[in-house]
């Protein structure tokens, strides 16, 4: 071999050292804005917390509803996690897309969606606006419009989300804020910590979403499980349901009495029922 020619061959080797396989796989897809545990073996399912809490909240369900792969989802600046990508910016519909961006990139079949008050509003936006990645979804003690469950809406809220973002630009806004991390119930805000800032970001947010003109978008099976304090009330709140979800005309309602917000918490007999019945159908 001539002395052109060996320098040829030796850069040839050398690009195709350089190279990237053919065969070579792509690096896991890892979500910026929350962490994933999975348990159990079984059919997917994807399990979805609320404002503030941990994925932990779950733990009582998945022991009692085994056969299962559970995807427990921590999102991250709650329950004593740092903020992440969530540290500034919109975050619940980029929650959402990288919920669905994660259920593609691991090859999960028709996975259930299973969330609780916000996780419920993560888990119909998935549904709705990306259509096809999962094959059912539960929505738990939430409204299309989660400033119903405080008896208002979308637009009658704004002004107090304005006020309650512009809180925490203080030290004092931000312990107020602090203290009305557990006003939905979460028994775990005292002992785990979440960010302020992003709390407040995401109440704005949610207070001003409304989903109902998307419910008709949803092509997956929808079960809604919704709680109902007391006999005296059990006749506003199931109108209120009903009237929330007549827009998704297959929605199948489901009530828990005596129950209030953490209805996995409150009532986890009767909600472990209602999650058997949707996971089987």
């Amino acid at each position: 071999m001539n002395r052109r020619n060996f320098i040829a061959a030796s850069l040839a080797l050398a690009l195709l050292g350089c190279a990237p396989s053919a065969g070579a796989a792509a690096p896991p897809f890892q979500p910026k804005r929350f962490s994933v545990v999975v348990r159990g073996a079984g059919p997917d399912v994807i399990l979805v917390p609320g404002l503030t809490a941990s994925r932990d909240i779950w733990n009582g369900t998945v022991a009692a509803v085994p056969g299962y792969r559970y995807h427990l989802v921590q999102v991250n600046g709650f329950a004593g996690t740092a903020p992440g990508a969530n540290a500034s910016g919109p975050v619940v519909g980029a929650l959402a897309d990288e919920i669905a961006a994660y259920a593609k990139a691991r090859g999960l079949a028709a996975p259930a969606i299973v969330g609780h008050s916000m996780g419920g509003t993560l888990a119909m936006m998935v549904a709705a606006r990306h259509p096809g990645v999962v094959g059912k979804a539960m929505v738990v003690d939430m409204l299309p419009q989660p400033a119903g469950l405080l008896g208002s809406s979308a637009s009658g809220v704004r002004g107090l989300a304005e006020t309650l973002r512009g809180l925490t630009a203080s030290p004092g806004g931000r312990e107020l804020v602090s203290s009305l991390i557990g006003m939905f119930g979460n028994p775990q805000a005292e002992a785990t910590r979440s960010d302020p800032d992003l709390v407040a970001r995401v109440t704005h947010e949610l207070a001003l979403t409304d989903l109902t003109p998307e419910l008709p978008r949803m092509k997956a099976p929808l079960t809604v499980v919704y709680a109902v304090p007391d006999a005296e009330s059990r006749a506003i709140v199931e109108n209120g349901y009903k009237e929330a979800y007549a827009a998704k005309r297959d929605a199948r309602l489901v009530r828990i009495d005596n129950s209030g917000h953490m209805v996995m918490c409150d009532r986890p007999t009767a909600f472990h029922a209602a999650l058997r019945a949707f996971l089987a159908r």
